[in-house]
Formats: C-alpha cells, structure tokens, sequence
C-alpha cells in the first residue's frame, strides 16, 4: 500500500465533541471493534493453528448467505460475457478483501492474464474506494475506548492510500509527532475469514472426486492463504514486525523503515512514523529529484539479499506501492507480510543461488533434495523421476547468461516441479520465491537494467575473503576425501564377506525394483477381477445348466440351486462392478 507517499494534507482539527460515543458493548462488537487496547508484546509468537470456522464462529447459514452474494455479483458483472479488465476489477472490489488481494497477485502475473488486465489490476494495489472518515473515527474510538480528541491534534480526513484491508490517514499525536495511522476496514476480517472457509469447503469437496495436488497442493495453498490472512489482519504483528526491521536495519546507511508507537497500536489499527516520500512506482519523478535509479534499484536488491541470507527477515511482499524513497533513503514499508528463515535453510538458499549463477547442476540437485519433505510415504518417492524432471529444468537455465536468467520463473518452475513429484518445500522457500518474483516484476517494469542474480551473487561471495573461502573449499574437499576412502574400505571388507560366503554356498540376493511394489499391486487386482470374472461366468453357466435340468427340489418351477447360483453371480457381479467404477475414478 503505498500509504505514505507525499500529499497535500487536508486535515482539521478534532472537534471534542465531535465523535460519537457507542451506547454499549455489543454494539462496538458487532462492528469487530475491541474496548481495551492491546501492547505489541501481546501478540503471538506465531498464528496459531485454528480453522476460520471455530475461530470467528462461522455457521452454514452465513456460509450460503456469502455464496448467494458472490453468485450475485457474478451475475451482475457478466463474467461469462467478455469481461473488461475495468469490470473485473470493479467486481473484484465488490466481492472483498480476499478477492482483492488475489487480484493483487494476479496483477504480476501477465503470463496468467493479458498485460491490460494486469496493469488495471494493480489499481488494487492503492486506488481501493476508501470507507468514510466518520467510520475512521467510529473504529478509533471504538478501539481507544475515549474520545479521538484525547489521543490526535488532528487528522487527514483524506486518506493517503486505501487498500482492500485498511487504510492510512495522516495524523498528529497530541504530544506533537506527526504519524500515519493505519486503520482496518470494519468487518474486513470475518469477511476474509467467511471467504477462506468457503474456499477451504470447495478444495475439501473438490479432493474427493479429483486429484488436484498432481498439478498443485490446493490443500497446502489454502492453509499458507489462511495463515497469511492471520498474520495479515493481526496489526500487533505488523507494529511488531515494523520494529524488528527496524532494529535490523539501524545500521544500514541508505535503508530503513517507520517504527511504530507500541501504545497506540491495537490489533486493528497500528501507528507509525509519517514518511513522506517518492514511491518506487513513480519513476518520473525520481528522476526530477535527482536519483539514479539503477543505483536505487541495485541498494534494494543488495538489501533484500541481506534480509533473506544474512537476518533471516525479510518483507514477503515487496511491490512498487510497499517502497518508498526520501532523502536518499529507500523505506519499506506495509511489513504485514514478513518471512523468517532458519541458518540451515538459509544456507540452503545460498548454495541454489551460487549453483544457477555457476551453472553447477549437481549442487542444485543436492541443495533441492536438502529442502525437500515428501508429502506421503519417502519410499514411495521416484528419485529418478524426480532428478530427470530437474535435470530438464536446469537445462533450459543454466545455459543462460546472468542478465537473461528469469530467476522469478525458475524460482516457480521449482516449486512446481516439487509439487508434481509429490514433494512439499518448506512454506518459507515458497514465500521467498513469490518475494522474489514480486521484487524482480518490480525491477523489469521500472529499472530493467538491475540484474539481480549477479547483484545477489556478488552479495555472498562478499559475505567472506578469499582466504575463507578457500580454506572451507579445502576443508570440504577433505571432508570429501575421508568419507571416500572410509567407503573404499568398507566395501573392500563387504566384498572379501560376500567371497567367503560365495564359496560356502551360503550368498543369498535380495533385490528390490524402484517402484515393483506398485506395479505388482496393479497386476495382483487385475488377476483378481479376472479371476472374479470367471467365477461369475461359471456360476451364470452352472446354474443354466440346472435350471434347463430341472434338478430338484423345485418352487415355482424353478430349481433351488439355479436360482441361489443367479443370486450369486448377479451379487458378486455387481461387487465387481462398483470395484471397476470406484477404481476409476481414484478412490483406491
């Protein structure tokens, strides 16, 4: 959101008793609102793991009452009519928040949609149709439990910037500091929450009749959307988040963030510190100021490559509107999304990186499959399938100078292949990757000439000295050597076992083929259909045989033993019926 970039102020001073005093309770929380003030230190270390249903109470009712309502405005913008890119983001912002945000993601993915649907789409990003000041108001009071006068001189009754979750007035705190508040839409949460779990009903129903994790894990992304959405909508995490960045970054020269005031943030509205800058989506007028964007475009990628490998913390969503400059100093801003990534995967990363830029396929492989957690059974993975999937990846890539290298579409090109081999990467790799591809869409659309694998690369190989570098080099290769040799003795000793026990005649072979086990179960039930087919044919046969005998004893002319051979063969032949059908529609 670019809620802070620089505009006129049109303010007027709060008026004591101008602001409306709710009458109790349970009108305040109808409206979402809560009477006591939180402290950032309240907030969780984590979203915790509870289903939107059980959480904010959602019942079926409201469930067909949101679904008639998104039916209706389907209806209403003729989706199925050639929609305009002006219609389907009007219809975007009618459906809410969710839908929002999803148009939001959509807009950097113009291999998805027409480039005039993407750039209409980001108009999500700023230009949403801000809510009226007096429910600004309502909610501040409604939070602080006291008058809005008692806490701001003043406030912009124009907003800087309206997103589809909040948005940010420009403010005066009575002990003189000029700030931003960010204030959440009333109900923009529940119904997010309703929407999700709508969702989550659709991919649950939609699971039983087809296998959508062969192309994507529909499951895993509702739980990642769900999570985002905590972690979103909570803003004692986003003025939390502001402050660690903050810290990070204090000895950074050139980059920074606003630092939130912790006694005024509440898990609906954060305050923080007023910037008023450029923002990076406003090339021109970098220009006019006098800043090389090359050089700014470069600082941006030299940090975001600090926060991913070297802290650890690093924004997950940093698009044009999220980036601001003033005074030669880029500020990132709106931290509601934040990743956090551990030593060992952080490593992890550096080797991928260093591996694409040095075209070192093997490396790559080995730091994949160190990521990498099957869904289902480890045995059952397809090494071999999986390595030769890779292996055509890599070989559209690696031949590829640094300045080609689509570093956004091969982070996704991962992804995907992890997916379809059944393979799940840890929810942080997947939320750097779109961080990476939302960073790169950045710096294709308005500084081309940035490279960010080579700015990126350079970054860790500056982390050490030659001299290190060198002697981890030849500690690896020793390492290396060790275990190599270790191996060659150990296998001499096995060889020298299996000779002994070969001219005893006591050697015995196990030997397993990768993925026998499957195949032979799909041979085992095709014998045993065919084996249920001829029982069935043989009792149909035997009992026409004894009924045109006559066999006694006989009711109705029928013979007892005929017709309990019918009844089998029509019973076991409907048995074997269902089998076929529920086989081939993957319920076995």
């Amino acid at each position: 959101m670019a809620a802070q970039s620089g505009k006129s102020p049109r303010w007027e001073p709060l008026d004591p008793d101008d602001t409306i005093v709710f009458a109790d309770e349970e009108q305040m929380a109808a409206r979402g609102f809560h009477r006591r003030p939180r402290a950032v230190d309240d907030v969780p270390e984590g979203p915790e793991v509870m289903a939107p249903s059980e959480e904010f109470q959602l019942t079926a009712k409201g469930r067909r009452r949101r679904m008639g309502e998104i039916f209706t405005l389907v209806r209403k913008y003729e989706v199925w009519n050639d929609i305009t890119p002006v219609r389907l983001r009007c219809l975007l912002e009618e459906l809410g928040p969710m839908f929002v945000k999803m148009g939001q993601i959509l807009a950097n993915r113009s291999e998805i949609l027409p480039q005039r649907f993407c750039d209409e789409l980001r108009r999500l990003r700023t230009d949403v149709e801000p809510v009226p000041f007096w429910v600004v108001r309502d909610c501040l009071q409604a939070e602080y439990g006291r008058k809005v006068s008692e806490v701001f001189e003043w406030i912009d009754r124009k907003p800087l910037g309206s997103a589809s979750l909040a948005q940010v007035h420009r403010a005066k705190l009575l002990s003189g500091e000029e700030v931003a508040v960010k204030v959440q839409r009333p109900g923009a949460q529940q119904v997010m929450a309703q929407d999700i779990d709508i969702i989550r009903s659709l991919v649950r129903t939609a699971s039983r009749f087809v296998r959508t994790d062969q192309f994507v894990d529909l499951q895993g992304v509702v739980e990642e959307l769900w999570q985002s959405f905590r972690e979103e909508t909570n803003f004692l995490m986003e003025a939390r988040n502001l402050d660690d960045f903050y810290l990070y970054h204090k000895r950074t020269r050139g980059i920074s963030c606003p630092r939130s005031y912790p006694e005024y943030c509440t898990e609906h509205i954060v305050v923080m510190d007023y910037v008023e800058g450029i923002s990076i989506a406003d090339p021109a007028r970098l220009r006019e100021a006098g800043y090389d964007l090359e050089k700014i475009g470069a600082r941006i990628v030299e940090d975001y490559a600090t926060q991913v490998l070297d802290d650890g913390f690093f924004h997950a969503d940093p698009h044009a509107g999220n980036i601001i400059v003033k005074d030669d100093v880029v500020y990132f801003i709106d931290l509601g999304m934040v990743g956090r990534m551990s030593s060992h995967d952080r490593a992890i990363v550096k080797d991928m990186i260093f591996s694409v830029a040095e075209n070192d396929v093997p490396k790559l492989k080995d730091s994949l499959m160190r990521f990498a957690v099957t869904r289902g059974d480890s045995s059952e993975l397809d090494h071999s399938t999986f390595l030769s999937d890779l292996d055509f990846i890599v070989a559209d890539f690696a031949g590829l100078n640094l300045k080609d290298l689509d570093i956004g579409e091969f982070l996704t090109s991962l992804v995907s292949l992890a997916r379809k081999n059944d393979v799940e990467l840890p929810s942080v790799v997947t939320m750097f990757a779109r961080g990476m591809v939302t960073l790169e869409g950045l710096l294709t659309e308005y500084m081309p000439e940035v490279n960010m694998v080579q700015i990126i690369s350079a970054h860790i190989k500056n982390e050490k000295s030659s001299f290190a570098r060198a002697s981890e080099t030849a500690e690896e290769l020793a390492g290396a050597s060790m275990r190599a040799l270790k191996g060659h003795l150990e296998m001499a000793e096995q060889l020298g076992l299996a000779s002994r026990m070969l001219t005893r005649g006591q050697l015995k072979v196990n030997m397993q083929v990768l993925g026998s086990e499957r195949v032979l179960r799909r041979v085992g039930g095709i014998v045993d259909r065919l084996s249920m087919s001829i029982v069935i044919a043989g009792l149909f046969i035997g009992s026409s045989v004894v009924y045109y005998a006559k066999i006694e004893p006989v009711i109705f002319g029928i013979p007892v033993i005929g017709f309990l051979g019918y009844f089998c063969a029509l019973v076991l032949a409907l048995m074997l019926g269902r089998e076929i059908w529920r086989n081939s529609h993957g319920k076995r």
